[in-house]
Protein backbone atom coordinates (compact mmCIF):
# COMPACT_ATOMS: atom_id res chain seq x y z
CA UNK A 1 0.00 0.00 0.00
CA UNK A 2 1.18 3.33 -1.17
CA UNK A 3 2.66 5.90 1.82
CA UNK A 4 0.10 8.43 1.32
CA UNK A 5 -2.92 5.65 1.49
CA UNK A 6 -1.08 4.13 4.76
CA UNK A 7 -0.87 7.61 7.01
CA UNK A 8 -3.43 9.71 4.68
CA UNK A 9 -1.23 12.41 3.95
CA UNK A 10 -1.87 13.00 0.10
CA UNK A 11 0.76 15.60 -0.37
CA UNK A 12 4.37 16.17 0.80
CA UNK A 13 6.75 18.83 0.86
CA UNK A 14 9.33 17.12 -1.44
CA UNK A 15 10.04 13.25 -2.58
CA UNK A 16 13.13 13.45 0.07
CA UNK A 17 10.40 13.77 2.54
CA UNK A 18 8.64 11.00 1.44
CA UNK A 19 11.12 9.15 1.04
CA UNK A 20 11.91 10.20 4.72
CA UNK A 21 8.44 9.40 6.30
CA UNK A 22 8.63 6.18 3.73
CA UNK A 23 11.87 5.01 5.74
CA UNK A 24 10.28 5.86 9.14
CA UNK A 25 7.13 4.35 8.29
CA UNK A 26 8.47 1.01 6.75
CA UNK A 27 10.76 0.54 9.67
CA UNK A 28 8.41 0.73 12.65
CA UNK A 29 5.84 -1.49 10.18
CA UNK A 30 9.07 -4.16 10.11
CA UNK A 31 10.15 -3.61 13.47
CA UNK A 32 6.06 -4.60 14.30
CA UNK A 33 6.16 -7.82 12.42
CA UNK A 34 9.22 -8.61 13.38
CA UNK A 35 8.11 -8.44 16.78
CA UNK A 36 4.88 -9.85 16.85
CA UNK A 37 7.01 -13.52 15.70
CA UNK A 38 9.08 -13.43 18.67
CA UNK A 39 6.30 -12.26 21.51
CA UNK A 40 5.75 -16.30 21.44
CA UNK A 41 8.69 -16.85 22.50
CA UNK A 42 8.88 -14.34 25.41
CA UNK A 43 11.53 -12.43 23.86
CA UNK A 44 12.03 -8.64 22.01
CA UNK A 45 13.87 -7.66 19.01
CA UNK A 46 16.91 -5.82 20.96
CA UNK A 47 16.52 -9.33 23.35
CA UNK A 48 17.01 -12.02 19.65
CA UNK A 49 20.08 -9.37 18.42
CA UNK A 50 21.84 -9.75 21.55
CA UNK A 51 21.52 -13.52 21.12
CA UNK A 52 22.01 -13.42 17.74
CA UNK A 53 25.23 -11.86 18.16
CA UNK A 54 26.72 -14.02 20.97
CA UNK A 55 25.59 -16.88 18.73
CA UNK A 56 27.83 -15.41 16.18
CA UNK A 57 30.90 -15.39 19.13
CA UNK A 58 29.70 -18.82 20.76
CA UNK A 59 31.94 -20.49 22.32
CA UNK A 60 33.88 -17.65 23.04
CA UNK A 61 32.20 -15.13 25.50
CA UNK A 62 31.35 -11.45 24.88
CA UNK A 63 32.26 -8.56 26.63
CA UNK A 64 29.30 -5.64 26.87
CA UNK A 65 31.37 -3.21 25.15
CA UNK A 66 31.03 -5.76 22.13
CA UNK A 67 27.05 -6.31 22.21
CA UNK A 68 26.79 -2.29 22.57
CA UNK A 69 29.00 -1.66 19.33
CA UNK A 70 27.31 -4.10 17.64
CA UNK A 71 24.14 -3.97 18.35
CA UNK A 72 21.44 -2.74 15.55
CA UNK A 73 19.72 -0.39 18.49
CA UNK A 74 21.92 1.48 19.91
CA UNK A 75 20.09 2.85 22.08
CA UNK A 76 19.32 -0.03 23.93
CA UNK A 77 20.51 -0.60 27.26
CA UNK A 78 22.97 -3.99 26.78
CA UNK A 79 23.15 -4.46 30.42
CA UNK A 80 19.90 -4.70 31.00
CA UNK A 81 18.97 -6.92 28.11
CA UNK A 82 21.65 -9.24 29.15
CA UNK A 83 20.38 -9.30 32.32
CA UNK A 84 17.11 -10.19 31.71
CA UNK A 85 18.47 -12.73 29.46
CA UNK A 86 20.33 -14.15 32.32
CA UNK A 87 17.04 -14.51 34.56
CA UNK A 88 15.62 -16.12 31.59
CA UNK A 89 18.67 -18.91 31.58
CA UNK A 90 19.62 -17.82 27.95
CA UNK A 91 23.04 -16.51 28.86
CA UNK A 92 25.71 -16.57 31.76
CA UNK A 93 27.75 -13.60 32.97
CA UNK A 94 30.47 -14.48 34.52
CA UNK A 95 34.09 -12.31 36.00
CA UNK A 96 36.40 -11.95 33.13
CA UNK A 97 39.55 -13.67 33.68
CA UNK A 98 41.82 -11.15 32.18
CA UNK A 99 39.96 -7.79 33.83
CA UNK A 100 37.73 -8.00 36.51
CA UNK A 101 36.60 -4.99 35.70
CA UNK A 102 34.88 -6.58 33.07
CA UNK A 103 32.17 -9.37 32.99
CA UNK A 104 32.40 -12.02 30.08
CA UNK A 105 28.64 -12.78 28.65
CA UNK A 106 28.44 -16.80 27.24
CA UNK A 107 25.09 -17.63 24.88
CA UNK A 108 23.62 -21.65 27.16
CA UNK A 109 22.61 -24.02 25.26
CA UNK A 110 18.80 -22.72 26.11
CA UNK A 111 19.78 -19.66 24.17
CA UNK A 112 21.08 -21.98 21.54
CA UNK A 113 18.31 -23.94 21.44
CA UNK A 114 15.82 -21.27 21.06
CA UNK A 115 17.75 -19.33 18.45
CA UNK A 116 17.46 -22.79 16.50
CA UNK A 117 13.43 -22.68 16.71
CA UNK A 118 13.51 -19.24 15.67
CA UNK A 119 15.69 -20.03 12.50
CA UNK A 120 13.30 -19.80 10.11
CA UNK A 121 12.54 -16.00 10.90
CA UNK A 122 15.73 -15.66 8.47
CA UNK A 123 13.15 -17.53 5.68
CA UNK A 124 9.91 -15.42 6.81
CA UNK A 125 11.89 -12.20 5.79
CA UNK A 126 11.78 -12.69 2.61
CA UNK A 127 7.43 -12.85 2.60
CA UNK A 128 8.09 -9.74 4.45
CA UNK A 129 10.11 -8.09 2.33
CA UNK A 130 7.92 -9.05 -0.78
CA UNK A 131 10.43 -7.84 -2.94
CA UNK A 132 12.76 -10.53 -5.49
CA UNK A 133 16.48 -11.27 -4.87
CA UNK A 134 17.45 -8.08 -7.64
CA UNK A 135 15.43 -5.49 -6.20
CA UNK A 136 16.21 -6.89 -2.57
CA UNK A 137 19.88 -6.12 -3.95
CA UNK A 138 18.81 -2.93 -5.20
CA UNK A 139 17.31 -1.94 -2.04
CA UNK A 140 20.35 -3.06 0.25
CA UNK A 141 22.50 -0.69 -2.35
CA UNK A 142 20.19 2.42 -1.98
CA UNK A 143 19.43 1.94 2.00
CA UNK A 144 24.36 1.24 2.42
CA UNK A 145 24.27 4.80 0.40
CA UNK A 146 22.04 6.69 2.26
CA UNK A 147 23.90 6.02 5.21
CA UNK A 148 27.06 6.98 3.65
Amino acid sequence: MKLEDEISQPKFKSEYQKAALNIIYTCNWFTSQHSAKLKPHGITQQQYNILRILRGQHPNPASIKLLKERMMDKMSDASRLVEKLRIKGLLERKVCKADRRNVDVVITQKGLDLLISLDYLDDNFKEIIALNQDEAKQLNELLDKLRG
